[in-house]
């Protein structure tokens, strides 16, 4: 994923902050020992808040410990102690990754297409280990690169279905982070929202080289004077939307950073962004 999903940190606490960093930390430390050194290079804000969100639904209380940063021996992190719930997300970066490396492989133009064909060997064992733990997020993550590219070689022009398949994709992995049918429901239109938030920001943020190179862009289709109002108003409507969801589920930790970043972090993002 693309690190929009992530918190507005002047706006926590400094235990809130320490605690968030270390479900970061944590789920890099995980990558390295599943994956290998260069999954760490995936870690994204988006990872983090699945992380902490598998997390959050479970009773218990986390505990932390100090221990040397991978990139920084002489810098120590704090991590958390039980990583059983890193697991599931530390296998879904990697297979998404690996099928998002595929998709531009096939849909790049440019000299990156040599960049992402020496990415491919390099994350294939990594994928195939992912993929034998977790098969049912490799059928989520072939399922949505077989959509998104069948709307992209229709060249589609509706937002709502352009965004459809990430919004599935999400949705769909969301819902791994509880075995309770009601919480699914719930998780599912979460991971909806925050699925079409992100590839409406991510459409909007790569629009102009994208004219550029040629490449599909469902905003293309959009008149120029009105793209920022109008992408403004999807976003606004995917955080409202993601709000109403996240209050209906019943978490148990890590309540104030998760709402954090729906509340405040991801208008904060998109504003960043617009403002770049």
């Amino acid at each position: 994923m693309f690190g929009y999903i992530k918190a507005a940190k002047p706006e926590l606490k400094i235990k809130e902050f320490e605690a968030y960093k270390a479900v970061y930390c944590t789920l890099c430390k995980r990558l390295g020992k599943n994956y290998g050194l260069f999954s760490r290079f995936t870690l994204s804000y988006d990872f983090t808040f699945l992380a902490m969100l598998n997390m959050a639904l479970k009773d218990g209380c986390p505990e932390y410990e100090q221990k040397p940063c991978a990139f920084n021996p002489l810098k120590k992190c704090n991590y958390c102690k039980n990583t059983e719930d890193f697991e599931m997300p530390c296998a879904a970066a990697m297979i998404l990754l690996y099928y998002k490396i595929l998709d531009n492989i096939a849909d790049e133009k440019s000299f990156k297409k040599l960049g992402y064909l020496l990415l491919r060997p390099i994350f294939s064992s990594a994928h195939k280990k992912a993929a034998a733990s977790y098969p049912q997020i490799e059928e989520i993550a072939k399922e949505y690169i077989a959509k998104q590219s069948e709307r992209e070689k229709e060249n589609c022009q509706s937002i709502d279905a352009a965004a459809d398949p990430t919004s599935i994709m999400l949705s769909r992995l969301f819902a791994l982070c509880s075995g309770d049918e009601t919480a699914k429901r719930v998780l599912e239109r979460l991971g909806y929202c925050l699925g079409r938030y992100i590839y409406i920001l991510d459409a909007f943020c790569d629009l102009n080289d994208d004219k550029k190179t040629g490449s599909y862009n469902v905003l293309k289709a959009l008149n120029e004077n009105e793209i920022k109002e109008k992408v403004k108003a999807q976003l606004y409507f995917c955080i409202g939307e993601a709000a109403k969801a996240f209050e209906l589920l019943e978490i148990r930790k890590y309540e104030t950073i998760l709402g954090n970043i729906i509340y405040l972090g991801l208008e904060q993002t998109f504003t960043e962004e617009f403002n770049k």
